[in-house]
């Protein structure tokens, strides 16, 4: 029987790969790049093992089922949508597939850091932000450094859309 909560993605994009491993990492997943696994024993769940990659062919796709269906979890990043479409349609039939970066710390930011980011979505540039916030400019850049550090991403943007996401603005 699969665990529901084997962590299993098929993503877009390589930064939201990174943005999910971190996460994974952070609550005691052992990342691995590669689909292949060792042959010893089938079951792999107690291992807390994820393994991830990029997938380029249908043969590479059929790995990270297989993996899956041993109970590692999964973060896969198809080169076209037919491998996405494919990879969903089989991962789906073990268990629930994620299609956007986990993001576990809903509620580590601060009303600061909440309210840069805000102003950042609504397309304020960092400088602007700062001013409407009654900070500098530098205070500014160290709250979304801390920001950027909490939410597990490395970029200011990265940050924006994790924020957004744990508002349920984006799906």
């Amino acid at each position: 029987m699969h665990d529901p909560a084997l962590p299993m993605f098929v993503l877009r994009a390589a930064s939201e790969v990174d943005v999910t491993l971190r996460g994974l990492a952070r609550n005691g997943w052992t990342v691995r790049q590669g689909f292949a696994l060792p042959d010893s024993s089938w079951d792999v769940g107690s291992a807390r093992l994820v393994l991830h990659g990029s997938i380029a062919d249908m043969e590479t796709a059929n790995l990270v089922v297989l993996a899956a269906a041993r109970g590692a979890g999964v973060v896969a990043l198809p080169a076209t949508p037919e491998i996405a479409e494919r990879l969903l349609a089989e991962l789906s039939r073990i268990g629930p597939v994620q299609q956007v970066p986990e993001v576990s710390v809903p509620s580590a930011l601060n009303s600061d850091q909440r309210a840069l980011l805000d102003r950042l979505a609504d397309g304020d540039t960092i400088a602007a932000a700062a001013a409407s916030e009654h900070i500098s400019l530098r205070t500014a850049n160290r709250r979304i450094a801390e920001a950027r550090a909490l939410l597990g991403v490395r970029t200011t943007a990265e940050a924006v859309l994790a924020h957004l996401r744990q508002q349920n603005w984006l799906g």
